[in-house]
């Protein structure tokens, strides 16, 4: 259910885990050959899938990483390669991850679990940590005399340890909230290490504290900062554990001076103490107002010094609670010990920044209108938007005052590294450095995508997408898919999946519908927040709205062979839609949806969450309206009026939302005798992420959408 799990996630998930088998047995990029002109799993999944990237200090040159995958071996791994930015040719360096420039000619990478040098041919590899390969991810200071080194130590305040004479036993004993989380029982916790490259001596920054950082399951190495001149470590923590974790959003940027463990919360006072509260109940209602305090309780994360030092820019949230609230740029003057908001007029998110190279100017990306851009800010806030494509950036680099280096993709284009020049307000040049998957693009046929603006039935503009199939004819009748969004709160931009990909749905033959309905980020912070407490209500008028216009309005549309999916979130509205559509679909798709929500309440480990969403806990008898409107709404409990074929899917290891709520669903619809499938992974998470399984997850929805639409 969180909004930020979107797309390049699953690189920082598949860079750490990667390059475990030989250089001999190394998967390199395919060299498939397709037998026509349209995408196949398979081909989605020859793609290679560029992760982590950096320039070299002199702008000449970029170190990436690809991930390549082979579905017969059912495993991935990834790899180095080095490009000059004037060339087009990439040398591949071999096995590794997360390459960092120590010079000009010397390049920092991980690689099973060690942090490792080699020179710009790949040669020359020398191992700089010794951990037996416990290393998840590692930064150097700015003099290359430390590296921070982030490791797991174990953590039994919550599952206590086995006892040393059953140590086969698989029992856990649990004594608090938060046991598990995302896809893994906490039985262990992230630290931040200093290795000091001299001496080799280790020191754990949060020693005998039991806390994460980075904070799991997402964070990542960018959780942490360290000043130009190497003295101090900024970083991200949420000092919570057990119940009050689980409840609770609040994280905080802590200052360390690396010469005497002295540590600044810039948040919030030191003495500040966690206020008593309802762990049923929104914080929100019950927290201090935070327009009367002079501290943050929202997430914090993510710092970066200006160059010069004076600074710290981190993203924040306001409220406690609330996982989805607006990020916003925060500036701390170290100078002056003074912090400001520099992003107030956008009224969307900031996804990732950068500073530049004058100590005043960040730019960032955001999303505005489902495109996710380039936007600049000074520290007075005034805030100018660069570019205006119909595609998505991903992270940013800078390299000098007028150029940055961007990901950039889009409906029918996977990730590639750009070059961008920037002159006074605009974007002036966009150069594609790589062409990863240029021989798999160059033989399939891409369809179109387009936008369309409606009315909902609030009066208000509504965006949703028209995504066409290739060799499109406007004279046929296509079936068509509506597709519901997940988050709840994640915007439907120009976005590149590799399970929901629209060029592959496409390519079967289908249109898809994809509505920016209410609740999602980049048409303004009430726009957005309409849907909390009210699941059931806009969103799914909004739904209904995009999927009656495109059958009134779209020639192409057949009406009559219309099918509804989704995932989490956008799950949940399947199975809702599934007894409230007065027939307009001929069949279902719901990934990990949630089902029960008086369940969900108590089985997601992020309490915080349904706290939110909510509004209350299911036996509260007080509770508002808004919290008995959202559970008297549950979809079980219309499956009376379920009169559809539909395909339950999910994945045993997710703990977000168990997997109980779709084995209940599929249940549900085969006791009330409706057509049903359920493809149930006991080895995948919220995502699918095997190769294998990702076939298989493609082959069966389509068999399945071809069942009943065509």
């Amino acid at each position: 259910m969180k909004r930020n799990f979107i797309y390049l996630l699953t690189f920082t998930i598949f860079a750490m885990s990667a390059c475990k088998q030989s250089d001999e047995n190394i998967i390199t990029r395919s060299d498939i050959k397709l037998e026509n002109d349209i995408m196949t799993p398979e081909a989605l999944w020859a793609m290679g899938r560029i992760g982590s990237y950096s320039v070299s200090p002199d702008g000449e040159k970029v170190a990436y990483q690809v991930s390549y995958y082979s579905v017969e071996e059912n495993r991935s791994n990834t790899v180095l390669y080095c490009q000059v930015l004037s060339d087009t040719t990439a040398n591949l360096l071999g096995l590794g991850s997360d390459p960092v420039w120590l010079s000009n000619d010397k390049i920092a990478f991980a690689s099973k679990g060690e942090v490792w040098t080699m020179n710009t041919k790949g040669k020359a590899r020398k191992q700089l940590t010794k951990t037996d390969g416990e290393v998840e991810g590692f930064l150097f200071s700015p003099d290359q005399k430390k590296v921070i080194i982030i490791k797991q130590v174990p953590y039994y305040d919550i599952i206590q340890k086995r006892p040393a004479d059953l140590p086969k036993s698989t029992g856990r004993l649990v004594t608090d909230l938060m046991y598990r989380h995302w896809d893994h029982y906490v039985e262990s916790i992230p630290h931040p290490f200093i290795l000091d490259l001299e001496t080799g001596e280790e020191k754990d920054i949060l020693e005998g504290l039991p806390y994460e950082c980075p904070m799991e399951p997402f964070g990542g190495i960018e959780q942490l900062a360290w000043s130009p001149d190497s003295k101090q470590i900024a970083y991200t923590c949420r000092t919570k554990t057990g119940l009050m974790m689980s409840i609770s959003t609040d994280s905080d940027i802590f200052l360390y001076n690396v010469e005497d463990g002295d540590v600044t919360n810039l948040c919030k006072p030191n003495d500040y103490e966690i206020p008593e509260v309802d762990p049923t109940k929104t914080l929100a209602t019950q927290a201090v107002n935070q327009n009367e305090v002079d501290y943050q309780v929202g997430y914090d994360q993510n710092p970066k010094f200006s160059p010069d030092g004076r600074y710290l820019a981190w993203s924040s949230m306001e409220r406690d609670g609330y996982e989805a609230d607006r990020l916003r740029l925060c500036i701390y003057d170290l100078k002056e010990k003074t912090k400001q908001y520099v992003t107030e007029s956008f009224d969307s998110n900031v996804d990732d920044f950068v500073w530049a190279p004058d100590n005043k100017t960040i730019y960032f990306l955001g999303v505005w209108h489902a495109t996710e851009n380039l936007y600049r800010t000074d520290l007075e806030g005034n805030v100018k938007q660069l570019s205006d494509y119909q595609a998505d950036f991903g992270s940013l680099q800078i390299i000098d005052d007028t150029h940055l280096m961007m990901e950039q993709h889009n409906y029918f284009h996977p990730a590639d590294l750009y070059l961008a020049s920037v002159s006074g307000d605009t974007i002036t040049t966009l150069q594609q450095v790589t062409h990863e998957n240029d021989h798999i693009l160059s033989q399939i046929a891409a369809g179109e995508s387009e936008a369309r603006w409606i009315k909902t039935t609030t009066g208000e503009d509504m965006h949703y997408w028209i995504i066409k199939p290739p060799h499109f004819d406007p004279n046929k009748k296509y079936p068509t898919l509506l597709f519901c969004e997940g988050g709840p709160q994640s915007p439907v931009s120009q976005f590149w999946s590799y399970r929901w990909n629209f060029m592959i749905m496409a390519a079967q033959g289908y249109v898809i519908i994809a509505p920016n309905r209410h609740g999602l980020p980049g048409f303004g912070l009430a726009w957005q927040e309409e849907i909390s407490g009210d699941w059931t209500g806009q969103c799914m008028l909004d739904y209904l709205a995009a999927i009656d216009d495109a059958c009134e309005n779209l020639p192409y549309v057949d009406k009559d062979h219309l099918g509804a999916v989704g995932a989490s979130f956008g799950g949940f509205s399947v199975y809702y839609l599934a007894g409230h559509h007065d027939g307009r679909f001929k069949c279902f798709i719901s990934h990990d949806g949630a089902f029960n929500l008086d369940a969900m309440y108590t089985e997601t480990e992020e309490n915080w969450f349904s706290n939110w969403e909510y509004d209350d806990a299911p036996w509260n008898k007080d509770m508002t309206a808004r919290a008995k409107k959202t559970y008297d709404n549950s979809p079980h409990r219309f499956v009376d009026k379920w009169d559809t074929p539909i395909l339950c899917i999910h994945g045993e290891k997710d703990y977000r939302i168990n997997a109980t709520q779709g084995m209940s669903a599929f249940n549900a619809a085969r006791m009330r005798g409706i057509e049903a499938q359920l493809l149930i992974f006991p080895d995948e998470n919220h995502w699918v992420l095997k190769p294998q399984n990702g076939v298989l997850w493609q082959r069966t929805y389509f068999a399945w959408l071809d069942k009943w639409l065509k």
